[in-house]
């Protein structure tokens, strides 16, 4: 292991374990490697389907209302 890679690891082993797991994530998927899909829970779900049901009926954000956003956070 190089030092840079010995590094990296020790540096990712004192963050939490969720953000460790998406650091291994990324990681495997960088290296070639397939991980298994994130699984997502009740509420993401119902999320993702409440914006996909937004999302056929057409109900977009307007120009306005997205420049508002970007205004908003400074850009």
């Amino acid at each position: 292991m190089t030092e840079l890679l010995d590094h990296a690891v020790r540096t990712v082993l004192t963050l939490s374990p969720a953000t460790q797991d998406a650091l291994a994530r990324i990681l495997l998927e960088l290296a070639g490697d397939d991980p298994a899909p994130i699984t997502l829970d009740a509420e993401e779900n119902a999320s993702f389907d409440a914006s996909f049901t937004e999302a056929e009926r057409g109900a977009f954000a307007t120009d306005d209302e997205v420049r508002a956003i970007w205004a908003r956070r400074g850009r």
